[in-house]
């Protein structure tokens, strides 16, 4: 058994069968242990479910300030850009190649704040980054947190329900799990903290960033235009909270496979490059997939990536010291391998008329 095959805290259904396959529960079953898990009374153990959640649903009420007294289509456009830009590129930049593959390394720790506050804090680091690694070591097997297989409602509510840390881990255990977060900016628990609260994460430390950071924004926002552009873009937000939490079950195709020759070249999973996410947030999944701990993954010439962009002027003004780039790589075994084989498939046999 390999260190990531347990790392998670099973769900009380479990990720397995007695024969090794995915249980896939049903929706009660799913929805039973989505309250079980947000429930800071049954045990405190739960409080970062809980905070993650109580998040992601306090940005109703913004939402709802903005429709009811600040509403206009312009404002709306812009908060709605910013969330599905912004918010997401920065999830793909902090969260994704950053925090889980380290495909680029920040020059100091100042830098790192920076980056790591540059948007609206949704998902925090140790929900994300731990599941994440287990997601690319079992991709689509029995015990990946959001396997596609499992069906919608598994991969969006998997963030409560499967992505959660293991809470009887030994302390030789634990620190070697502290190693995949250690880099991210979060200071994490003792092994006694986390006994006690059964997270890497501080509950006071962590809720004292999310009301740091929303208390930034929400002034920054503020003095640039008012209170109906704060509202906009704290009101829109709430659709990324929600959206992020679909995108594994619709970048791995929905169960079906979905790859398109010429487009998707990796073939251990599901993973498919779609356009829309693609181009809002860099997210070509399939050929993240291909290159986990790459800082870019748009290698074609339309896949436009904000977040490689993004790395490439952070390090021209210094915030970065060294990055992974796999284009020539991916052109080198991949796609120069296909066109050749696209030209010799055309090309007419020996001897034909």
């Amino acid at each position: 058994m390999t260190f990531l095959q347990h790392v998670l805290e099973p769900p009380s259904y479990g990720f397995k069968k007695a024969d090794g396959s995915l249980y896939i529960p049903s929706k009660k079953e799913i929805f039973s242990e989505f309250f079980f898990r947000t429930n800071i009374f049954k045990t405190p153990k739960n409080w970062l479910s809980f905070v993650s959640w109580s998040a992601t649903l306090s940005l109703i009420i913004p939402f709802a300030i903005f429709m009811s007294y600040f509403f206009s289509w312009k404002l709306m456009i812009f908060g709605l850009a910013y969330s599905m830009i912004v918010m997401g590129t920065h999830g793909t930049i902090y969260l994704h190649r950053y925090s889980t593959h380290r495909a680029f390394k920040f020059t100091n720790r100042a830098y790192l704040f920076f980056a790591r506050n540059l948007s609206i804090k949704v998902i925090p680091e140790e929900i994300y980054v731990i599941s994440h690694h287990v997601h690319h070591q079992f991709s689509e097997q029995a015990g990946d947190p959001y396997n596609v297989h499992g069906g919608w409602l598994y991969c969006f509510l998997s963030d409560v329900n499967h992505h959660p840390i293991a809470r009887n881990m030994s302390e030789k255990e634990y620190l070697q799990l502290t190693r995949l977060m250690n880099h991210t900016g979060v200071k994490l628990n003792s092994y006694t903290q986390y006994k006690r609260w059964g997270s890497l994460a501080h509950p006071a430390r962590t809720v004292a960033h999310y009301a740091l950071n929303w208390a930034a924004w929400f002034g920054i926002f503020y003095a640039i235009g008012g209170p109906s552009v704060a509202f906009a873009i704290f009101g829109m937000a709430v659709i990324w909270a929600f959206g992020v939490r679909t995108f594994n079950y619709d970048g791995h195709g929905g169960g079906k496979d979905k790859r398109v020759d010429g487009v998707d070249f990796n073939r251990r999973d599901l993973s498919i490059n779609q356009i829309w996410p693609g181009y809002v947030s860099g997210e070509w999944h399939n050929n993240h997939h291909l290159y986990p701990n790459g800082a870019r993954a748009g290698f074609l010439w339309y896949q436009l990536d904000l977040a490689w962009i993004f790395v490439r002027v952070y390090s021209l003004l210094g915030g970065i010291s060294v990055y992974r780039d796999y284009k020539r790589e991916f052109h080198r075994d991949y796609y120069r391998p296909y066109l050749a084989s696209k030209k010799l498939k055309r090309a007419p046999a020996v001897g034909s008329a």
